[in-house]
């Protein structure tokens, strides 16, 4: 494939000039549209009531998202949920050449998968820095919207905030899944299928991968134009993890806990605590457990840093690395705790 560098410095050129939106626009889908793929889930169908069969059936879809080529050994970035629970993953290009995928590693915490295809003269996307966007920046949104056919399917807005923390649907109604820190916030529009695809600035680099939308405002009140990618400088060091190991290491704490509400606080003693983490158990064996943390328990803060919102604890945690010492603050019984503990590596 012909070096993006050329086409790279000619769009920075012309962006920086005040050049033609559209024409910007077009040279991201000629540059990067090539490398983003669409991935088929394939499960096997159970046949109903032929003795004998143990997890028989043919495998069929089971669902359909994006992925994006990001290096010369045809590693695929996309999303855990869209190759969750596959027997056969498969892999269509632009190009309309088909592969059989590996799932190399996926990491259900961050949302976060690498699959690997084996062909030659594979369309790489060039991935970006995510950390010098600003909001009002214009992106671009290549993924499969709904498997339509033809090929992904190109959107452009702007990043809307960054640094969001969203939390996403869980596998069965009514439960919600892991929380994502640092997100970033983009009106570009995105669709089911475009899940595990790139959002992209106009210099055709890849700056964040998009995961999900934004579903109502209030009960049926549907939101607009409020989607969420990941951005590329918190998913590719969960990437590299991936290829390197075939997991991603993550902290550990080892409780259970909820938000702290007015109720649960006057039930605990909690005198003038308005935001923690209440635990609600301690798995044995934990760090937490070795550091004497109690159900009923409330964590006020890590290493000083009030958390303020339901995600708070988790996102301070993410920061830090097992092995890591942290104190928290802990009331009990209306009594003020600072307690040391050793994250450990949580489990797979």
């Amino acid at each position: 494939m012909a070096s993006p560098q050329p086409v790279a410095a000619a769009a920075a050129s012309t962006s920086a000039s005040g050049g033609d939106l559209r024409t910007l626009v077009r040279q991201v889908a000629q540059q990067v549209r090539p490398a983003i793929v669409q991935i088929t889930n394939l499960q096997q169908q159970q046949q109903q009531g032929v003795p004998g069969q143990i997890g028989g059936g043919a495998a069929v879809p089971a669902g359909v998202g994006s992925g994006v080529i990001y290096d010369s050994q045809g590693h695929i970035l996309t999303n855990n949920h869209v190759i969750a629970g596959a027997q056969q993953l498969e892999v269509s290009l632009p190009d309309r050449r088909s592969f059989p995928a590996k799932l190399t590693g996926a990491d259900p915490q961050t949302d976060l998968a690498v699959l690997q295809i084996e062909g030659d003269n594979l369309p790489v996307a060039q991935l970006g820095d995510s950390n010098q966007l600003q909001v009002g920046d214009w992106v671009v949104a290549i993924g499969n919207a709904l498997a339509l056919p033809g090929g992904p399917t190109v959107t452009q807005g702007v990043v809307s905030a960054l640094n969001r923390t969203v939390q996403e649907p869980g596998d069965t109604p009514n439960t919600s899944g892991p929380f994502l820190f640092n997100a970033i916030q983009t009106d570009a529009p995105i669709n089911p299928g475009n899940s595990g695809g790139a959002l992209v600035n106009l210099e055709n680099e890849v700056i964040g991968i998009n995961t999900l939308v934004a579903g109502q405002a209030e009960p049926g009140v549907s939101a607009q134009g409020i989607g969420f990618a990941i951005a590329i400088a918190t998913a590719k060091p969960i990437a590299d993890q991936l290829v390197s190991t075939g997991r991603a290491v993550h902290p550990f704490l080892g409780v259970q806990y909820g938000p702290l509400t007015p109720a649960i606080a006057a039930q605990l003693s909690a005198g003038n605590v308005q935001n923690g983490a209440v635990i609600g158990a301690v798995q044995p064996g934990s760090p937490a457990a070795t550091a004497g943390l109690q159900p009923r328990d409330i964590i006020t803060a890590v290493d000083g840093q009030p958390l303020v919102a339901e995600s708070s604890l988790a996102q301070m945690l993410s920061q830090h690395q097992p092995g890591d010492q942290v104190t928290l603050s802990v009331v009990r019984g209306g009594q003020l705790l600072q307690v040391q503990v050793t994250l450990g590596q949580a489990p797979s």
